[in-house]
């Protein structure tokens, strides 16, 4: 393997500050959660287009029916997760919603232990115990504070389980399909879908502020171009393992920007609940790895 021209940890860095920005963006527009994820995803889809066309739009005839069916899942479900993730910035903290969204791993290995039967270590279990107590920790605290920081709380949890499914239904296509191709098919498919909800919930396309249209092109460049971007170019040089614990580090990020741009401060209740769901996860994420390794001496006598 040829020595990248950039150190791959510097990039990471820079993909881990991209997606930082997302809650705080969606929180600085002004517009509704539907309109502003319907144009976040537009816009991606918009800059990517030309590049599209050019190099990857003769593999869309290549691409199954089964495969068509998945990417139409992964990009419904992908537009909800938007949908209650930014509204659940209306109603809790950045911190809180961040982290609890960062449950996502978690939310994956439920998932594939109920419909693909898959077998996990006590210590995988423990470490899914131990973040879901920390979660608790979180929304106990936000009870405290408001009922409304609570909702918002529930609004991100069940963002995270849809963002999961979305992730579980376009791994298969991934394996089959470039990722180019493949994300450029189900962002389309989000932001038609954003488009129709937003038309049923009589929400208007326009006018608004000229910062509100800066911030819907900025969610397209950061978070979701340069940010996923980066973590895909990174997957050539770094583990998995190493990016899903460093994208662990959004909240941190998100909540450090939180704090300077809009005075959030972070009480004693999320700290700690955020520490241990970032420390469960991590140690998933480690176990998950050390069981990879083993199996693969196994694999290799089938």
């Amino acid at each position: 393997m040829n020595t990248p021209k950039i150190n791959p940890y510097i990039v990471l860095l820079v993909g881990v500050i991209s997606v930082s920005t997302s809650a705080i963006l969606v929180k600085l527009a002004s517009a509704p959660s539907g309109i502003i994820a319907f144009y976040r995803l537009f816009f991606t889809v918009l800059i990517m287009l030309p590049f599209f066309i050019y190099k990857y739009m003769s593999e869309l005839k290549h691409i199954s029916k089964k495969d068509w069916l998945f990417s139409v899942i992964s990009g419904v479900f992908l537009a909800f997760h938007f949908i209650l993730w930014f509204e659940s910035l209306r109603y809790t903290s950045v911190a809180s919603s961040t982290v609890l969204v960062t449950l996502q791993p978690l939310f994956a290995f439920i998932g594939s232990f109920l419909f693909f039967k898959e077998v996990f270590s006590g210590k995988a279990v423990l470490s899914c115990v131990l973040a879901i107590c920390g979660s608790v920790m979180i929304s106990w605290g936000d009870f405290y504070v408001s009922g409304t920081a609570l909702y918002g709380d529930l609004l991100a949890l069940i963002a995270c389980a849809l963002v999961t499914i979305y992730l579980m239904f376009g791994q298969t296509v991934r394996k089959r399909v470039s990722i180019i191709t493949y994300t450029f098919v189900v962002y389309s498919i989000s932001a038609m879908t954003l488009f129709v909800y937003v038309l049923i919930k009589g929400e208007p396309l326009f006018p608004y502020t000229s910062s509100d249209w800066l911030y819907f092109i900025l969610l397209a460049v950061f978070p979701t171009l340069l940010g996923h971007s980066l973590f895909n170019w990174s997957l050539k040089w770094l583990n998995t393992s190493t990016i899903s614990m460093a994208i662990l580090f959004e909240p941190v990020g998100a909540a450090i920007l939180a704090y300077f741009l809009f005075q959030e401060t972070i009480n004693w209740t999320q700290a700690i609940g955020g520490m241990i769901v970032i420390s469960g996860i991590m140690f998933f994420l480690v176990d998950e790895k050390k069981m990879k390794i083993k199996m693969k001496p196994n694999q290799m006598l089938k």
